[in-house]
Order: structure tokens, then sequence, then C-alpha cells
């Protein structure tokens, strides 16, 4: 693909995660929805100004279960089975939405806060004792974010390692279908069904919820697709709020002055976040749909089948919404990010994906006042092939 001034773009664009790919600024100015091709060698359209962005996300003529039908255009080869695209639709179908979103809701549990509090210390705890310089990611954001989500769950706490280790499988992005996808997929789900019909059966968080509900509707016997509910949220919710926290440290590691305005005034951190959210660029890759008729986006008439990728990093990096959109601005007036996605397929845990950020950062600052990357961020080493931007490992100093 190339824009006016004929100079060509890959997609997707870099992996670094610490920089505004300068594609996303150039796209977004010259062709904002512009042709390109895929791992796969597909074609597509990528969306990258924020209201067309918005016009995609919010359009159900453009859908994300049809994502994975055979035969479409893809953005990387399935390294899940197809059902699983569409997991919030199979919630639906089956009747168990109110059980996802009771646990879904931080509302819903009184005593999370004060958890993930003590959670935040203990593992802070355990890197000051092992000294500096401590590697963060595996030290505090994945056993942190795995945790609240093994609790969401009602799983043990100790097997969050096992997990993450499956989702480093599942959530590889490659041009064409490997070996280890399907097994790992089934050895995780394997997992989810033993922690269903375990003996005695769970009591605690949605696996507890589904049991109680088998038992009340005796239509409900499909374990699978229970099964399959729970690893999907274990997947997609704790790859996000971990890479996102990496994302936010990162950031404030590298401004104190962020950090240090944080300490003083508190109350400033659901606005934090928020900006965070917009500024951080942990997606990683394009938000993918297919056009189920004609639709026009912009100057672009994309036709009925044809795959739309929507760049969230264009769209929240977009000055006509977000002015000065490269630096961090705790008092943005407005803050429309699209993080969480819009439409349809909003993120269904953004409230409970604050709630984590909120407190996780809010320790942080408190407890690692010099907090700081240990070598400079351009030699920070980010994964090729992830569905999000991560850096391999995350050494502070404080």
């Amino acid at each position: 693909m190339t824009t006016s001034a004929q100079r060509e773009f890959t997609f997707p664009l870099s992996r670094r995660g610490d920089v505004l790919p300068e594609e996303a600024t150039l796209l977004r100015e010259q062709q904002p929805v512009a042709r390109v091709r895929t791992l796969t060698g597909d074609p597509a359209w990528l969306v990258s100004s924020y209201q067309l962005a918005k016009q995609v996300l919010e359009d159900e003529r453009f859908s994300l279960k049809d994502t994975a039908n055979p035969g479409v255009p893809r953005q990387y080869a399935l390294t899940i089975p197809p059902e699983v695209v569409n997991s919030m639709g199979n919630i639906n179908s089956a009747g168990l939405r109110d059980a996802v979103m009771k646990t879904l809701s931080p509302r819903a549990d009184k005593e999370l806060a004060g958890w993930l509090e003590a959670e935040a210390h203990r593992l802070l705890d355990e890197l000051e004792r092992q000294g500096q310089p401590a590697e963060l990611r595996d030290g505090f954001t994945e056993p942190y974010s795995a945790a609240l989500h093994c609790r969401l769950l009602g799983i043990p706490t100790d097997d969050w390692r096992r997990l993450m280790g499956g989702i480093d499988v599942a959530f590889q992005t490659s041009p064409v279908p490997f070996e280890g996808s399907t097994p790992n997929w089934y050895k995780d789900l394997g997992y989810m069904l033993d922690r269903l019909n375990a003996d005695p059966a769970p009591t605690e968080g949605l696996l507890g919820r589904f049991v109680r509900l088998r038992a009340e509707r005796a239509e409900l016997e499909d374990d699978e697709l229970l099964a399959t509910v729970a690893l999907s949220l274990f997947g997609a919710g704790a790859v996000s709020t971990s890479s996102f926290l990496l994302h936010a440290v990162i950031a404030l590691a590298q401004r104190p002055e962020l950090a240090e305005r944080l300490r003083k005034e508190p109350e400033l951190i659901g606005r934090a976040v928020d900006e965070l959210l917009r500024f951080n660029l942990s997606i990683g890759d394009a938000l993918p749909r297919i056009a189920l008729t004609d639709v026009q986006v912009g100057e672009v008439l994309v036709r009925q089948g044809e795959l739309v990728l929507v760049l969230i990093e264009g769209a929240n990096y977009d000055p006509a919404v977000f002015p000065d959109p490269e630096r961090i601005d705790f008092d943005r007036a407005e803050n429309p990010h699209l993080a969480f996605g819009a439409g349809r397929h909003f993120c269904p845990a953004s409230a409970l994906g604050r709630t984590h950020a909120e407190i996780a950062l809010q320790v942080l600052v408190e407890r690692l006042p010099g907090l700081r990357l240990a070598f400079p961020a351009e030699q920070l080493a980010w994964r090729p092939g992830f569905i999000k931007r991560l850096p391999e490992r995350l050494p502070v100093v404080w």
C-alpha cells in the first residue's frame, strides 16, 4: 500500500510499544481508509481516523463474529476454535449473560478493592525483598492481573502461571495455522472442565455461578460451552489488563512528574487511568470486522465480505478529538477514547479494568516513588508476532 507520496507501508505496524508508529499519523492524515495486505496475504481496509473508526465499531453492518467464517479474508490465521471468536455471542445465546456481567462488575464483589490493594502490596513486598533491579512484568503486572481473573472465575490463584503460559501460545499472530495452537486450546479447556466438574464443586466466582445455573436449568448441559466462556474471559481479560498496566508503568517511569502528581493528588487517578488508556499502544493489532453489506466509510465504498481493520492508535491520537495527542494530559476535559472499543462489542469489563489499574498504579507510585526503567526504553525488547505489544521483560529500579 502506498500513500499519495508513494510511501510504502507494512501491516501490522511497528511492534515497539513506547513510540507511536509514524505510519499511524501519515495514514490518518493522507488515507484514513487505506488498502493494506494482512499477515495472511489477504486484502483489507485499514481505518485510522477517530470519526471513521467509531463509525465502523458502532455500525452493526460490520461483524466481529463473521471474521471466523471459513473463506473470509483474515487479519492472521486462527489459533483458537472459530466459535471462541464470538464468545460474548455464545454467552448471549446460552442465556449466560447475567452471570458473566455480574462477575465482571466490581460492585458485585464488595471486598474486591481491598483484596486488589492487598495483592498489590504483597507482590511489591516480595519485589522489595528480592532487591533491585526487579522484573516488574513477571513479578507484578502478570501475577496481579492473573490473580484477579482467577478470583473472578473461582479457580486457585496458584494456577495463574500455567494459564498465562497458554495465553502466550493462543494469542500468537501467524500468517498460517501452527501445530501447537489446537492442543494448547484443548489443554486449557480441559483444565476449565476439570475445575467446573470438581468434587467438591466450585462455589465462588463465575464457575460457581455456572454450577448453580446448571443445577437450576436442566437444559444447560453444555459443559464445554461453559468452560469455553470461562477460558475466554480469563484469556482476554488477563492479557489486556496486564499489558495495559505494563504500558502505564513505562509511561509513568519515563515521566516522574506525572507519578509525583498522582502521589500528591490521588483523586486524579480515575482521569489519569483514562488518559493512559488513550495514550497506550498495547492493543498492537487493529480490531477486525467483516462487512455484511456494502457500506460507505469516508471516501471508500467497502464491499460486502471485505475485511475492515480499525487502528485504535490512529483514532486515539487523532488531534481532531484529542488536542496535542502525544502528550499525556491528566486534565483533558473530555476523553472519549476507543481503548475499550465501541458499539455492541464495547468491552464489558471496562469498569473492572479501570478499578484494577487505578489500585495498582496508586500503590506503585506510593510504594516506589523513585520508580524508573533500569535501562533506556529504546533497549526494551518487544515481543514479535503477538496480539498485544508487550515488552519481554520490564526491569525497574526505584
